[in-house]
């Protein structure tokens, strides 16, 4: 369960199922590779993004980004593949396709 741990899924939210079959669509009828994921390690603190602040004043929000290997390591790594994933999403998502 996501919701496991010392602090679970505290102070976040999830999206509704309408705005994630919104995204879904457009990135099916785009062509755009893609997969959904959590954060981690809650227990070790850190991580996360300003999108909890913003679902949290009602505003239907998605966090989406490129996958980064070791992020915030002296080396990280990212995939040609998921960085041309990305550019085609928010294209498809900004056009409103």
């Amino acid at each position: 369960s996501k919701y496991t741990g010392a602090r679970g899924k505290s102070g976040t939210s999830d999206a509704s199922a309408e705005i994630v079959a919104y995204i879904r669509r457009i990135f099916a009828e785009n062509g755009v590779v893609w997969q959904m994921c959590e954060l981690g390690k809650v227990d070790q603190g850190g991580g996360g993004t300003v999108a909890k602040y913003m679902a949290n004043r009602n505003i239907d929000t998605i966090d989406a980004g490129v996958p980064v290997l070791s992020m915030h390591a002296p080396f990280e790594v990212v995939s040609k593949f998921d960085c041309y994933m990305t550019y085609k999403s928010v294209l498809a998502v900004y056009n409103g396709e």
